[in-house]
């Protein structure tokens, strides 16, 4: 198998034979030859249908055209200049006409350095050191928040490489756990900001408790905490202005990627404008790029944003609703009693029969079993992403056809299971 070959060329070149740890699978991941709607296409040949989809931006599937084509006439204007364009403007102004935290925008070139940012921000602006993440969030790959799960503890470093002086000022607490929270700032004065994915996307799909935005609203505010929310994943997928708008909570900041850039590399930061304005140059807090505000990304942003209209989510909700209903009814018809998650077009079965309510719950599900489902559905032609703590996207391309042939797939699998 081609896909094979390459992947033992690639060690010899790419640590791990990949260009990020998710990638890397046993025996050996596919390489990818070209994606076209729902589908991605390997290099030996075989289809699957697509529901990692590049871990979430391509909400309009593979090789959009409209995007294609702007991209195209962008990249015969020039690929990065160095200097300011007119698109910019035009995309920021969406931006915030969209989101309802967002008053300015700095564009970045993703996540990572979003959330990094953002979170150098916030100490900027209250004078304060600490932040508080959440048990299993992923904000990106930078030493602040590569953190080792501890409830109440200061985060301990969770890779080589990190000095524990960078990550005492970082404190972890459970999801959807108000209790371990008022415990924890009642008598802490330093604490800049709390960061959380409103729905938590790196570890599967967990949505938080009814009423637990509201209550971290209330209680940063009383607190003079800043409130970032981590919209990465969320961010245009589940509702125009993303989780703020689909749970109708507020934070100052929030940061964005994935579909911002329309499949490119691309990231944003966007706030209040009295917290944005502290950026350089208006500001003394530094932050720069020579990516930023790229011109083929931010073309590739304003092509996907205006096609995001309320027929697409209407019908993206759809898309979620009948997919999970149906893979519901397949857990029953099996009397298997394992927990489905997701909402709007987002979507991951946990192989635990536990509630799911934060990372101690998701850690419960079993490994091995989501192994076995993964590979099933790999070899059956269906492409999810290779872990039990990733999150399962639809995109609109994905039609019924596409749907009941990874229900059938999915009923097969557990029927398997005694």
């Amino acid at each position: 198998m081609k896909s094979e070959e390459l992947f033992n060329e690639a060690k010899n070149y790419l640590p791990g034979g990949v260009d990020s740890p998710v990638r890397a699978y046993k025996p050996y991941p596919f390489f990818a030859e070209y994606g076209k709607g729902s589908k991605l296409f390997d290099v030996d040949g075989k289809e699957y249908i697509d529901y990692c989809l590049a871990y979430g931006p391509l909400v309009l599937g593979h090789a959009n055209n409209e995007i294609i084509s702007a991209v195209g006439n962008q990249l015969e204007m020039g690929s990065a200049y160095g200097v300011p364009t007119e698109k910019e403007i035009e995309l920021a102004k969406l931006v915030i006409k969209k989101v309802p935290c967002a008053e300015m925008v700095r564009f970045v070139n993703s996540g990572t350095e979003a959330t990094m940012s953002a979170i150098r921000l916030a100490r900027a602006a209250t004078g304060k050191r600490k932040i508080i993440k959440f048990e299993g969030s992923y904000h990106g790959a930078h030493d602040y928040v590569l953190v080792k799960s501890g409830s109440g503890a200061v985060g301990l470093p969770d890779s080589p490489g990190v000095p524990e002086d960078t990550t005492k000022n970082t404190v972890l607490i459970p999801f959807n756990d108000e209790e371990s929270l008022v415990n924890l700032i009642k008598n802490d004065d330093d604490i800049a900001a709390i960061i959380v994915e409103p729905i938590m996307g790196n570890i599967g799909c967990i949505a938080p408790k009814e009423g637990y935005l509201k209550f971290l609203r209330q209680i940063t505010e009383e607190k003079d905490i800043i409130l970032i929310f981590d919209e990465v994943i969320t961010g245009f997928r589940i509702a125009e202005g993303g989780a703020q708008e689909y749970f109708d909570i507020v934070p100052d900041i929030v940061t964005l990627g994935k579909i911002v850039g329309g499949g490119f590399p691309m990231g944003a930061i966007a706030g209040k404008k009295v917290l944005m304005e502290m950026i350089a140059p208006s500001g003394s807090v530094y932050q720069a790029g020579t990516f930023n505000g790229n011109p083929v990304s931010v073309t590739a942003g304003l092509a996907m944003l205006k096609q995001l209209n309320d027929k697409f989510y209407t019908e993206m909700d759809k898309k979620g609703e009948i997919l999970r209903a149906q893979i519901q009814d397949i857990l029953d018809d099996n009397n298997l009693n394992f927990r489905l998650a997701g909402l709007s077009s987002m979507f991951q079965i946990y192989f635990t029969e536990n509630e799911v309510y934060d990372y101690k719950d998701a850690k419960s599900a079993d490994i091995e079993l989501f192994n076995k489902y993964f590979q099933r559905l790999l070899k059956e032609g269906v492409f999810i992403p290779p872990s039990q703590f990733e999150c399962c996207f639809i995109s609109l391309m994905h039609n019924e056809d596409d749907i009941q042939k990874t229900l059938e797939i999915i009923d097969n699998f557990m029927k398997t299971i005694k």
